[in-house]
């Protein structure tokens, strides 16, 4: 009981921490105009949340997702609806990785893993964005649907509507976020994992 209590806490100290880098990377957002409109921006946030899924378990990770866009809220230009969106993004992402990765835990399952957390993620972005988060700019901060798809538009002039610009624009963007916050973690997962498991030799 005291093991499981010791390693409970540990876990929560961790997340916390991740938590806390995840915060700090979301403030070195920047966009990538050649790519996507400028108004969403590309970062490496959820790079703490998936090394924390992969060490701890699918819950942590999401916990990372939670608590790092909640500390975000006081930073938010979008009246909290961007931070809720990067959590629901983020946490199929993660949580999704972090699952497969616990019933495989070798590098074919962390691949297989961050691939398909990846393309969940970009999948789910598509209705999120044209739900919930392009209504609410619409109404909310006075940017008309006509001119979010202007801005696609001057990327790509053959998009036709919203719906179209996330399919071509947004999915892909946020798969080869997800891919790229992968190719990060595995890169420092074998230094890290022994810290953060507290196993250390």
């Amino acid at each position: 009981m005291k093991a499981i209590k010791k390693f409970n806490l540990r876990a929560l100290i961790v997340m916390a921490i991740m938590s806390a880098l995840g915060y700090v990377l979301m403030l070195l957002e920047f966009p990538l105009p050649m790519v996507i409109p400028s108004f969403i921006k590309f970062d490496f946030s959820e790079l703490p949340a998936i090394i924390t899924s992969f060490a701890l378990g699918p819950v942590y990770g999401v916990g990372v997702c939670f608590l790092k866009n909640l500390l975000h809220l006081f930073n938010t230009t979008t009246a909290c609806v961007g931070e809720a969106s990067n959590f629901v993004l983020g946490s199929f992402f993660v949580f999704t990785a972090g699952l497969i990765y616990k019933k495989k835990k070798t590098f074919k399952g962390a691949i297989i893993a961050t691939l398909i957390g990846a393309l969940v993620m970009a999948v789910v972005s598509i209705p999120i964005n044209y739900y919930i988060m392009y209504p609410f700019y619409s109404k909310f901060f006075g940017l008309p649907l006509p001119a979010i798809l202007g801005m696609y538009k001057a990327l790509l002039p053959s998009v036709d509507s919203i719906f179209e610009a996330l399919v071509i624009f947004n999915l892909p963007f946020n798969f080869l976020k997800g891919i790229i916050d992968a190719l990060i973690c595995f890169a420092c997962y074998k230094k890290l994992s022994p810290l953060i498991k507290g196993n250390m030799s």
